[in-house]
């Protein structure tokens, strides 16, 4: 990373506290330890431009030319800039949003190229760009521009340090649209001669996105050019520019209207742009102070807290600050008879940008240790949805459902905080969760009638994953029935909760697919990649039984041959001839963890006595799966579920069924962490023996022997110390008898 001076000189002066004083190492700013490109190259489609935790705004860089490696709008290996807009999703598999392209030129250079769709780029080098939490700089080589962006919650803030010219330009394009974007319609409005209005209207992924602007600009613009046509309006603005003169562009941004836009621009940006950028360096200062760890390793210190900052950029603030959004009703431009195209946020935060299926796993359970403060609103968010549109969501952003994966995983997500005690209208919640599993949608009505999904002809039918994760969700939901009460409810779901056996073949003891009469479609090999599953075989969907492992184990014939099935699923490497999707990333065996289905096997061998085998394989993947480059991500990151994942790994534990109020204890990966968790309360988790001892030898809490093999949430949330005892002796590490967490049993 010879490009990043910010990186280069924190390495050198870390080094050099190192041999002095270990805890000095600590007290350097977190920030410095944060670098955005992990994830640039390869699988992890993140981006490395400027945003503030859980912001409305993503200002980073645009390459300007479509494909899979670039659904973020950069990529590493590339060598041009097209322009820098202001949203952006953070490492999934979608290619949407780049809203409002802002691109800086002069007379320097003026070529076009097709790959771009013939818009102004120039050429850059990685020995002259950066990035820091909050911050993003490049220089366009070809224009002699330094380029550099900052950001508020609402609001992106662009500076350009031109050359002398007479005839710098500032291009606004909203017609500019990558991947599976495009406007549907645009409008620019020139205000004066240093504010522009506007709105860019788009499909893609999500439908009916609308998103309203104000730009403001530090210099009035001589002239301009402006074009207003309905899906590509753009203007050019024009200066006469001396050497080494600095422009600034505050773009406001709102989902209800231009003026709201200029409203966050008075509200959160009125200081000047160095100012701004040290009130976000500040702001992500205080989230990473939230986990401090100890550790004389740079890289790791750099992975983990890049994977906290990366935890952190969604959700996605989506209202105003009067609380005012873009409805989710309003998802084709329709409403229907008696609503309104804006709903308004009483006494919250509304977030969108909610990747469910990934981030119920190991991102939501993150969220409710180190943002309890956001935990409510994002969870008052997913009913507001429901409110709306009366389904909760499966994968939405700006205010639009986007169909996308399977399950009805919003609720885990609700029945985790509820148990946890957050506060929000639990009635309503319990509403909403019930009704997800009620609708005749999704093939969940098909669901309902015969207890599993049969095959059908639908590209992406899914039915063995949909049946399973259907169940899993139906048993938070039997849980969240019996607390309040529901005794019917809680029998109906508690039942259904167990469909995950109707598609178990105890022939071919595998998750099978079956036809509408119910038999098992042959002929079935569990290695190969089909609609049956969901971006997934049978080896990673085998374990995902996460509220009955149990009941998993006895299906499978017992311990002994669980056992030999785990090791199996790490050893039975792909063949070369193979055929391995796109997402099948990070694989062990068939253990593919660059995608979700398989976060929680690793930790499976707890539940077998050999927990020896849980803490080598989650070292390796710590180890190898994640690293200080930019292409340090084995797969797309997913809107804080890879990263969420580190953490929690490097942290001694995880949940492995996020809905229970439990973490299964792992290995710890530092010496010792603090973690702020809420409340005044501290929690320290120590590493006696590190070096060297690759194994759990004893595990003490608050200074008592701890014989199982989970810790509680409210175990962490009260404060303590966990102290885990390291060992050489994997067999030492197995003969402890620990016990496991209750089937059917919430710990809260």
């Amino acid at each position: 990373m010879k490009h990043l001076g910010w990186y280069l000189g924190v390495w050198i002066l870390t080094l050099g506290c190192v041999d002095q004083n270990k805890e000095t190492v600590a007290d350097i700013s977190l920030v410095q330890y944060v670098n955005p490109f992990i994830g640039t190259d390869g699988p992890g489609n993140t981006y490395p431009g400027a945003t503030v935790p859980f912001g409305m705004v993503q200002l980073s860089p645009d390459i300007g030319i479509p494909g899979w490696d670039r659904i973020a709008g950069y990529f590493y290996q590339d060598s041009i800039i097209t322009g820098f807009s202001h949203m952006h999703l953070t490492g999934t598999g979608a290619g949407d949003l780049y809203d409002i392209l802002v691109m800086p030129t002069n007379s320097r250079f003026d070529r076009k190229i097709e790959a771009n769709n013939y818009k102004p780029f120039s050429h850059f080098s990685h020995d002259n760009e950066g990035a820091s939490p909050g911050y993003y700089w490049v220089d366009l080589l070809d224009y002699g521009v330094k380029a550099e962006m900052t950001a508020t919650e609402r609001v992106g803030v662009h500076r350009y340090t031109f050359p002398q010219d007479a005839h710098s330009k500032i291009h606004i394009d909203l017609g500019y649209a990558l991947n599976w974007d495009a406007p549907t319609n645009t409008h620019l409005q020139v205000v004066n001669d240093s504010t522009l209005q506007g709105y860019r209207f788009s499909t893609g992924w999500a439908r009916n996105q609308k998103v309203f602007f104000e730009m403001r600009f530090s210099k009035p613009f001589t002239s301009h050019t402006l074009d207003n046509t309905e899906r590509n309006s753009k203007v050019v603005l024009d200066y006469a520019t001396h050497d080494g003169e600095q422009i600034t562009i505050k773009t406001g941004l709102s989902s209800v209207s231009s003026e709201a836009a200029g409203k966050a621009i008075d509200m959160e940006a009125a200081e000047d742009f160095d100012t701004l950028r040290a009130q976000a360096n500040t702001r992500w200062e205080k989230e990473l102070e939230k986990i401090k760890i100890t550790s004389e390793n740079v890289d790791q210190k750099t992975v983990f807290y890049t994977m906290l900052y990366q935890s952190m950029l969604a959700p996605t603030l989506y209202s105003d600050s009067n609380g005012e959004y873009k409805a989710a009703n309003d998802t084709e431009g329709k409403l229907r008879e008696g609503q309104d195209s804006i709903a308004k946020a009483d006494g919250f935060h509304r977030f969108d940008t909610f990747s469910l299926w990934d981030t119920f796993r190991a991102a939501h359970p993150l969220y409710t240790l180190i943002q309890q403060d956001r935990v409510p609103d994002m969870v008052k968010s997913l009913l507001a949805h429901y409110q709306e549109t009366r389904v909760l969501p499966v994968w939405s952003m700006q205010g639009s459902e986007t169909h996308m994966m399977i399950g009805y995983h919003a609720v885990p997500v609700i029945v985790d905080a509820y148990f946890k005690g957050f506060d929000f209208d639990a009635s309503l919640a319990y509403e909403a969760c019930k009704a997800a599993a009620m609708m005749n949608d999704r093939e969940i009505e098909v669901y309902k009638e015969k207890g599993f999904i049969p095959v059908d002809e639908h590209h992406e039918n899914w039915s063995v994953s949909k049946t399973m994760e259907y169940a899993y969700d139906d048993w938070c939901i039997a849980m969240f029935a019996k607390d309040l009460g529901f005794q019917e409810d809680y029998e109906y779901f508690l039942k259904s909760s167990a469909n995950w056996k109707n598609v178990y073949n105890t022939q071919s003891t595998w998750f099978q697919p079956k036809d509408v009469t119910g038999n098992f479609i042959e002929p079935f090999i569990p290695k190969e990649y089909t609609p049956y599953f969901c971006e997934s075989n049978a080896w990673q969907y085998y374990w995902f039984v996460p509220h009955d492992i149990k009941g998993l184990i006895s299906k499978t014939g017992g311990q002994e041959r669980f056992t030999q099935k785990l090791d199996s699923m790490f050893s039975y490497a792909p063949e070369p001839g193979d055929k391995l999707p796109i997402f099948s990333t990070g694989m062990i065996g068939q253990y593919a963890h660059g995608n979700e289905p398989s976060h929680h096997v690793a930790y499976l061998y707890n539940h077998v006595g050999r927990p020896s085998k849980t803490q080598e394989l989650v070292y390796d993947i710590l180890e190898n799966q994640y690293k200080n480059q930019p292409n340090g991500h084995c797969g797309n990151e997913d809107c804080g579920q890879m990263s969420s994942w580190y953490i929690f790994g490097a942290l001694g534990f995880y949940p492995v069924n996020p809905a229970q109020g439990v973490y299964h204890l792992g290995v710890p990966l530092f010496e010792e962490v603090k973690m702020n968790v809420g409340k005044n309360k501290t929690f320290t988790i120590k590493a006696n023996n590190l070096e060297g001892n690759p194994y759990v030898a004893e595990i003490a809490l608050n200074g008592e022997k701890l014989d199982r093999s989970y810790i509680t949430h409210k175990e962490i949330v009260t404060g303590g110390t966990l102290v885990f005892t390291m060992t050489e002796d994997a067999a030492l590490a197995d003969a402890r008898l620990l016990e496991l967490p209750e089937t059917n049993t919430i710990y809260h």
